[in-house]
């Protein structure tokens, strides 16, 4: 089984910043690809960023230029660096891998447990 772990979320004033980490532990053989993603209340769970293998990553169009996502391999950690925050960017926020298992040989998506981050007006 894999665990991913989020920390960082909080409350915080609009303009300001929040740096999220979420660490994934277990029975880990590689990790294809990690990302954030959000749900508001009474909204659908969006994608915020991802990065795969390579360095590659996506940003929906509502948080590039402000938000950055970086990854530490060695530590199975992902990072989102959140800079002028918001009232809109207010959501849970969501860890989520993509991770290559051994038992069974597959790719396998899982889930955070998710982290509150409130932005004040």
């Amino acid at each position: 089984q894999v665990q991913l772990v989020e920390s960082g979320g909080g409350l915080v004033q609009a303009g300001g910043s929040l740096r999220l980490s979420c660490a994934a532990s277990g029975s880990i053989f590689s990790i294809k690809a990690m990302g954030w993603y959000r749900q508001a209340p009474g909204e659908q769970r969006e994608l915020v960023a991802r990065i795969i293998n390579g360095g590659s990553t996506t940003y929906a169009d509502s948080v590039r230029g402000r938000f950055t996502i970086s990854r530490d391999n060695a530590k199975n950690t992902v990072y989102l660096q959140m800079s002028s925050l918001k009232p809109e960017d207010t959501a849970v926020f969501y860890c989520n891998a993509d991770v290559q298992v051994t038992t069974p040989w597959r790719v396998v998506n899982f889930w955070g447990q998710g982290t509150q981050v409130t932005v004040s007006s």
